[in-house]
């Protein structure tokens, strides 16, 4: 065996296991695991171990698919802890941070690029889509953990994260209009009818993953209850129902990201509705270790027991994921041959992390009922990570290599503004979850 691929072994396995036994001591830390992660693919960069050499303008067309698979999975995991029926109060809170707070941080962004940075206006627009959604993924440690967990923060934050990703797409393709040759020249019609396509396949994609999450949901559960079969592989369930919700989205040229969290959004909901005021713990109640089948097959228990199945799978597979895209985002970051942290980065990152986000958010959230501490930790914890290297891998993959060139200067402050959301997030997302927590529950 060649001796890289030892290394990979070591590497790899030694990662896993310490973050398996080191994860409880991670949440009393201000370290998050993305750091770690983030700085081992750095290590196995040209500077260090010398193993991985991932270059994000040629290898985009690997990088992409890859990103886009972490997405997928942690879109899906979020819709399925957000267990509150739709027509509940809470749900505008990440409503108006998923569409308000994303159209006025897009338009902000681009003026902040155009004025401040010297940029024209598509390579502008492009990076502020790129930046705009907040991070599904990375962002766990302040999103809802559990989906008994109806805390207005975390349940504001984790449904904007599941939102905004798919609907920044729009943005970021007529960005990416503006930036083809000629578009200065009337020739936009293309680029504006595909946004306007996107745009459109928002309310597509809600109503089809909303619809395969609860016909596939209620049949399952129809054929454990009924006739005791379809029984375990949970997994098989969870992958193939975000596969067919992104399929089906994308054939009918709907948003596909959309479509994934609310196809993890209708499957909780089934659960709900079956389980009615009860928890999905006291839906599922005992499970009797010789006999798992009898719980999953139970007409009171088998829905519950499905979602809670489901969910714990696709958790774990979110975990591996960032595991490997940190990793690839360190690499990439190790490898890149412009200068990441200059002038522009500096002005970019402190607009939008004090100005443009807290702006946004507040503006949003305007005569809700978020107290003063919950609409600052939301301003604050507008986590860019995942996401903004999916779209910055798309952009260059969907670019042809004569005018890639064109987006090249994009690259650094993109991977600049990753770095640093995920080191000053990360270290500050413990002691202000605390003190959010002390706040909350003074008597704790």
């Amino acid at each position: 065996m060649h001796e890289a691929t030892v290394w990979w072994y070591l590497i790899v396995g030694g990662v896993l296991i310490f973050m398996g036994v080191a994860a409880t001591t991670f949440k009393r830390l201000p370290l998050s695991a993305a750091m770690l992660y983030l700085a081992i693919g750095f290590a196995l960069g040209p500077s260090g171990l010398g193993l991985l050499q991932l270059d994000i303008a040629r290898d985009a067309h690997i990088l992409r698919p890859v990103t886009e698979v972490a997405l997928l999975v942690s879109l899906f995991a979020i819709g399925l802890r957000l267990r509150l029926p739709l027509v509940a109060p809470m749900w505008s809170l990440p409503l108006r941070l998923g569409f308000v707070a994303m159209l006025l941080t897009i338009p902000l962004l681009t003026l902040t690029g155009v004025l401040l940075l010297g940029l024209d206006w598509g390579p502008s627009l492009l990076l502020a889509a790129m930046l705009a959604p907040t991070d599904p993924v990375l962002a766990h440690d302040v999103q809802v953990q559990e989906s008994g967990d109806i805390d207005l923060l975390r349940f504001s934050l984790s449904g904007e994260g599941g939102l905004n990703d798919g609907i920044a797409l729009p943005f970021a393709l007529l960005g990416l209009a503006l930036c083809a040759p000629g578009a200065g020249n009337g020739h936009l019609a293309p680029g504006w009818r595909f946004a306007f396509e996107a745009t459109a396949g928002i309310a597509g994609g809600l109503a089809i993953g909303g619809g395969l999450g609860w016909i596939t949901t209620g049949s399952v559960a129809w054929l454990r209850t009924r006739h005791a079969q379809a029984l375990g592989l949970e997994g098989f369930f969870a992958l193939g129902l975000i596969g067919l919700a992104y399929g089906a989205a994308q054939l009918a040229h709907c948003n596909g990201f959309v479509a994934v969290f609310a196809a993890g959004v209708a499957m909780r909901r089934v659960e709900h509705r079956a389980s009615g005021g009860r928890s999905p713990r006291q839906a599922i109640g005992t499970v009797d270790s010789e006999d798992v089948v009898a719980t999953a097959a139970d007409p009171h228990k088998a829905h519950a027991y499905m979602a809670e199945s489901v969910l714990g799978f696709t958790i774990e597979l979110e975990r591996i994921a960032e595991v490997a895209v940190m990793m690839i985002v360190g690499n990439v970051l190790a490898t890149s041959n412009a200068a990441l942290f200059t002038w522009q980065s500096g002005v970019l990152i402190a607009v939008l992390f004090f100005v443009v986000r807290p702006f946004s958010v507040e503006a949003s959230l305007l005569g809700s009922s978020a107290s003063h501490a919950q609409r600052r930790l939301m301003s604050w914890f507008g986590i860019r990570g995942i996401g903004s290297f999916y779209y910055l891998a798309l952009a260059l993959e969907s670019t042809s290599a004569e005018h890639a060139q064109a987006l090249l200067p994009l690259v650094p402050l993109t991977l600049a503004v990753i770095a640093s959301s995920v080191i000053v997030h990360g270290i500050t997302s413990t002691p202000l979850m605390n003190w959010y927590h002390r706040v909350r529950n003074p008597k704790d």
